[in-house]
């Protein structure tokens, strides 16, 4: 068991042994006042908004002034937003719904090679169902070229999906560039928002972004609630069917708790957003000098100007496949990281990371990645802390890297 936490002490309680997140990319705990925020919600006001007594008012209030909230932080219109389960379905039900209903117009979408697993997922899905699925490679930062994605839109083509930020290697793509392009041809842009909402400030009407996803889990919020927006006008197939609510295009009583929860937690990410953001790159900025200063061998994943406020992606020259042995010895001493994506950690057969493969690393390279994603409640002390003992763990490892393993 991992023991009692508080988000204001890095020390687990009744013990001096240090208790560290850094692992905000997986999942954020739910902030305290969004938890105030939800409370009412799972106790007295319990009512289905789609019953038209008092009880049920006050839950449809409550679901409408969370799409108002979401909306106005984006630049939407309320009844652009869609509430869903996950960031896993909103992007399932715009691949999918956009290229179902636009499939008398063309049959081709183009995602980039460093999509989140549900995109991918979702692409290989729809390939079998007579799709034509453009993979758009990226360069050793992770960043598309906007010109390839020009060159490889078509006449078939009815969607392009680029995520805003990388999950792993916290690039951040050229989006506004991405949404002139889609604009200017006439081609659906949806962008997977999960990991940059909250971070980086998004506008739909100066993006030219027609689909977007965002997710609560992510932003101190709870999970199983995320969004979709949908721009007027687009052409999107309902892919959960019953009484037809969130207007007629995500069957499914709404979760009121959840989204109550996801439109506060946004609101203050929104409102807070710009002096975050600062404290968090000062102490990623840290982080990243200091390693690359302490062990030789480090490198950094991802590019080092458009990158997320909070992420810190490590390889380690030579050392990679000791990639999970640096994980579990970090854990050991109350330290949480990750060696990429929380979804992908999920297959038995370890595969190497596509974005690292697609970045340009070798399959033993691509296993050894560590990734710290800062959050919130994290403080320089945790960070002193971390850098302090990194050294001395990165002693104990073996060189085990794609050369002794003779490239495999």
């Amino acid at each position: 068991m991992c023991g009692p936490w508080k988000a204001t002490s890095f020390i687990r309680e009744n013990s001096m042994e240090p208790r560290i997140y850094f692992d905000n990319s997986a999942s954020t705990m739910v902030d305290p006042r969004v938890v105030a925020e939800m409370q009412p919600f799972l106790s007295d006001c319990f009512g289905n908004p789609s019953s038209l007594h008092c009880f049920g008012r006050e839950s449809k209030d409550a679901l409408e002034k969370a799409r108002a909230v979401l909306s106005s932080i984006i630049n939407a219109e309320p009844a652009e937003i869609i509430f869903t389960s996950s960031g896993t379905e909103s992007n399932n039900f715009a691949l999918k719904g956009i290229a179902f209903a636009n499939r008398e117009k063309g049959n081709h979408l183009i995602v980039s090679a460093i999509e989140h697993d549900c995109i991918l997922n979702s692409c290989k899905w729809l390939s079998k169902q007579g799709f034509d699925i453009t993979y758009l490679p990226v360069d050793s930062d992770g960043l598309i070229d906007v010109n390839e994605l020009q060159n490889a839109i078509n006449r078939e083509t009815i969607l392009v999906s680029i995520m805003h930020a990388n999950n792993e290697i916290g690039t951040i793509e050229p989006i506004e560039e991405i949404g002139n392009i889609c604009r200017e041809l006439g081609v659906y842009f949806h962008t997977d928002a999960c990991q940059s909402f909250g971070k980086e400030k998004i506008d739909v009407q100066q993006q030219n972004i027609d689909v977007l996803t965002i997710n609560a889990h992510k932003i101190y919020g709870p999970k199983g609630v995320g969004t979709l927006f949908i721009r007027k006008g687009v052409e999107i197939e309902p892919w959960q069917h019953g009484g037809g609510h969130e207007f007629g295009l995500r069957s499914a009583t709404e979760n009121i708790p959840g989204i109550v929860g996801l439109a506060r937690a946004a609101q203050l990410c929104d409102e807070e957003r710009e002096e975050e953001t600062a404290r968090l790159v000062q102490l990623r900025e840290k982080i990243i000098t200091r390693v690359l200063q302490d062990i030789p061998q480090a490198y950094v994943n991802g590019h080092r100007a458009y990158r997320l406020c909070n992420n810190v992606n490590f390889g380690f020259h030579g050392y990679e496949g000791e990639g999970i042995r640096l994980l579990l010895q970090l854990d050991d001493l109350g330290i949480a990281v990750s060696a990429g994506s929380a979804c992908s950690a999920n297959d038995a057969e370890n595969k190497p990371s596509h974005v690292l493969l697609a970045i340009g690393h070798n399959p033993v390279e691509a296993r050894g990645a560590l990734r710290l994603s800062l959050g919130r409640y994290n403080t320089e002390q945790e960070v002193d802390y971390f850098l302090d003992v990194l050294p001395g763990v990165f002693r104990n490892l073996r060189p085990i890297s794609s050369l002794s393993l003779g490239g495999l």
